[in-house]
C-alpha cells in the first residue's frame, strides 16, 4: 500500500471540544427556533416544536457520547 492511500490514523483528542461545540450550536438553534415560533402559524409552530424536540434528543446523545470520551 502507497502513502497515498493509507489511512489517517484515528485522533479523538479534541472530540470533547468538538461536541460541546455541537452541544453549543444546537441549544442556539432551539433558542432561536422560539423566537421565531413567535411569529409563526399554528401548523408551523408545530414544526418546530417537532423539530426542538429532535434536537433535544440529539444534545442528549451528545452529553453521552461527551462522557463516554472524556473517560478514555
Amino acid at each position: 500500500m502507497t502513502d497515498k492511500y493509507k489511512p489517517k490514523p484515528d485522533d479523538r483528542s479534541d472530540n470533547v471540544e468538538k461536541l460541546q461545540n455541537m452541544v453549543q450550536d444546537t441549544i442556539q438553534n432551539i433558542e432561536e427556533a422560539h423566537d421565531t415560533m413567535k411569529h409563526s402559524s399554528g401548523e408551523e409552530k408545530e414544526e418546530i416544536k417537532d423539530k426542538n424536540k429532535r434536537r433535544e434528543q440529539a444534545i442528549e446523545g451528545m452529553r453521552q457520547e461527551i462522557k463516554d470520551e472524556a473517560k478514555r
